[in-house]
């Protein structure tokens, strides 16, 4: 949905994003925010992952990790408003699974997805990071 509005002023919209919240309902494997923003102007989110996964017994919440982008609006040279929608993701984590083997699954998932966000994995087996970018225009 786009609105036709007036004044553009670039350097705040392209501080406006979605802002990273994430959470882990493991009992060995931890989440992190390392940078809590994910901006129009290329700035990426940055969740961290610590540990090796306990894993996930059957149904529910237990043995899983959770980002969540928030929903923004921001105003686009031409005028208009882009809103864009909210993200959660949840990853059901293995018995075992490394911080970087989980990372990879969040980037993976993000890349594949239709939202407007890109997503690189990096680190080790005990610290890893998910660096999430926006690309919508």
């Amino acid at each position: 949905m786009k609105k036709k509005t007036g004044d553009y002023n670039p350097d705040a919209e392209l501080a406006k994003g979605a802002e990273l919240t994430v959470s882990s309902y493991d009992k060995t494997q931890g989440v992190s925010v390392e940078k809590g923003k994910v901006t129009v102007g290329g700035k990426p989110g940055v969740a961290v992952i610590t540990g090796t996964a306990a894993g996930r017994d059957g149904g529910g919440i237990d043995g899983t990790i959770n980002f969540w982008l928030s929903i923004f609006r921001y105003k686009r040279p031409d005028g208009t408003v882009n809103h864009v929608a909210g993200w959660n993701i949840m990853m059901a984590l293995k018995a075992g699974q490394t911080a970087l083997q989980t990372a990879k699954a969040f980037a993976a998932y993000i890349n594949a997805g239709t939202r407007p966000y890109k997503a690189k994995a990096s680190g080790t087996k005990i610290t890893a990071k998910v660096a999430i970018t926006y690309t919508g225009k």
